[in-house]
């Protein structure tokens, strides 16, 4: 069940889906994000993994050259936004366009400079980032190998993420752009014994379900666990990079007892599976009692992810809340933009969980909607937008 919820105002609406606790206590987790909207750390962690490239499994760019970059060009957008000077051009998509868009739109809004990290990615990035790896090692490999990463790197990155957030001494938000990052979730999940092919969203229009059923069950055929086998295991068996450093940051800043936004869907998911999976302690009520699911509407519209989150929560009885952005582009005159209200692309790099912080912040949807267009009427004059001759 999705329970929907006016508040603040007359054009402010969340949906919270998930843990079904009453109405007060939303409301006041709600208030922890608000009296903490401008202090947020926001993380974007970019990550390459050789999975994107299967042909059809990723809606990240129109082919797999493209989605080599996308990730690299997601963090130029987001941190310069519409620009004459880029240097990475936004993938073709078939449909859509990058939800970096409503990223930087937002954050402009609230006045918070994101923190690029990027993994796996195979270059040094010109502009500002936190270098948490040696560059030349490159994306994960494909997980249908059974061998995404070695334990070693795999235990690098979640000790660097761990130290990162336990030196925090703010929220942090932790949002992602990993192209074929929904399949590596599913296979983590599926790990674990969980069946949820069903219930594992995507960046496409429809699903490949049946595609990504079979890669998956290939990679975990080759991993060929143990029954001993322990959560670092599976990240390298047939994760990804942003899983293993995302783990640590989010265990880090819940040690030093800030919130935490996990900006996304299926993959923020599989990041809070895996922290359960390898923490051993009793009240991981209040270990995970100021954690946040945040998303965009678009996402949770087919109601699976509900049933993903509720499916963890009954799994180890934790009370684990989603909020779904209000943003909408009905009223847009784009069709990048109306694409989104008919399936395509839903969600990415942050874009629900920084949605919300400007909703929380007072700003409507028709401001953040005109400044979308704007800023696509730029790229576009800019030749920021690949064409097909480009990919």
């Amino acid at each position: 069940m999705i329970i929907n919820l006016r508040m603040y105002s007359k054009e402010f609406e969340i949906n919270f889906f998930g843990s079904q606790s009453n109405k007060k206590k939303q409301l006041n987790r709600i208030e922890i994000i608000k009296q903490n909207i401008n202090k947020f750390k926001i993380f974007l962690v970019i990550a390459g993994t050789n999975t994107s490239q299967i042909p059809g499994i990723s809606a990240a760019g129109i082919n797999a050259k493209s989605r080599r970059t996308t990730a690299l060009a997601d963090a130029e957008f987001l941190l310069k936004g519409a620009s004459k000077d880029h240097k990475y051009k936004l993938p073709l998509l078939n449909a859509g366009v990058t939800p970096a868009l409503i990223s930087y739109v937002c954050s402009k809004l609230i006045n918070i400079y994101p923190v690029i990290v990027p993994l796996g990615i195979g270059v040094k990035p010109y502009f500002n980032h936190l270098v948490v790896e040696d560059k030349e090692l490159g994306p994960s490999n494909c997980l249908t190998t059974g061998k995404s990463m070695t334990k070693e790197r795999v235990l690098n990155l979640y000790q660097r993420g761990l130290e990162i957030g336990k030196s925090s001494k703010q929220p942090v938000l932790i949002s992602e752009s990993v192209p074929g990052g929904t399949t590596t979730a599913q296979a983590v999940m599926e790990s674990f014994g969980l069946e949820v092919s069903n219930l594992v969203g995507s960046s496409l229009f429809k699903a490949p379900r049946e595609l990504r059923r079979k890669v998956v069950q290939q990679g975990i055929l080759n991993a060929n666990l143990k029954t001993d086998f322990d959560t670092f295991d599976v990240v390298a068996s047939v994760g990804d990079p942003f899983q293993a450093f995302s783990m640590g940051l989010l265990v880090g800043a819940r040690l030093s007892n800030q919130p935490v936004i996990l900006s996304g869907g299926s993959q923020m998911i599989a990041v809070i599976l895996l922290v359960l999976e390898f923490l051993d302690f009793k009240k991981k009520d209040t270990f995970f009692e100021d954690v946040f699911i945040a998303t965009t509407g678009w996402l949770v519209k087919d109601n699976s992810l509900n049933d993903l989150l509720n499916l963890i929560n009954e799994k180890y009885d934790v009370n684990l809340l989603g909020l779904a952005s209000p943003l909408n582009f009905k009223s847009s005159k784009y069709k990048e933009l109306k694409d989104y209200e008919l399936g395509h692309v839903k969600e990415g790099v942050g874009a629900g969980g920084i949605s919300i912080l400007a909703f929380l912040n007072g700003f409507k949807n028709k401001e953040i909607v005109s400044l979308c267009q704007q800023n696509l009427e730029m790229m576009k004059s800019l030749g920021q937008i690949s064409l097909g001759k480009d990919c």
